[in-house]
């Protein structure tokens, strides 16, 4: 693999999600589900709060899924409930649910203080 080709896939990893004029770089898998969402974005989404933890939105569209018990949430992590959930945790903590990991925000320190509002418009783009 070139140089050049090797600087595309790490490109390809990233996507950014904006909340209150604040830019966050997030770190995608790779897998089927984040290739499918990446084709729908730019998308704008309101989530709402659920258990002081995460923020979440049913989307109107299905995703893919390869879920997973995943155990552990960590703080940043982006993950898919079911096939339509999208959910930004914003806290970490342990876990019996499955979800399908989308990615992680790289600098989370402040996105507790970003999403504990109530409701939150973020945008998803590439």
């Amino acid at each position: 693999m070139g140089v050049f080709e090797s600087i595309n896939f790490a490109e390809q990893n990233y996507m950014n999600i904006k909340i209150d004029n604040i830019i966050f770089k997030v770190v995608l898998e790779e897998n089927k589900t984040v290739d499918a969402l990446v084709q729908k974005l730019p998308i704008t989404i309101k989530m709402e709060d659920l258990n002081n933890n995460e923020k979440y939105c049913y989307l109107d569209f299905t995703l893919p899924t390869e879920a997973k018990s995943v155990k552990n949430i960590k703080k940043g992590d982006i993950m898919l409930f079911g096939n339509n959930c999208l959910v930004i945790f914003y806290k970490s903590f342990k876990t019996s649910y499955s979800y399908t990991r989308i990615g992680h925000i790289e600098n989370s320190n402040n996105i507790e203080q970003v999403l504990g509002k109530s409701t939150v418009e973020v945008l998803f783009e590439k």
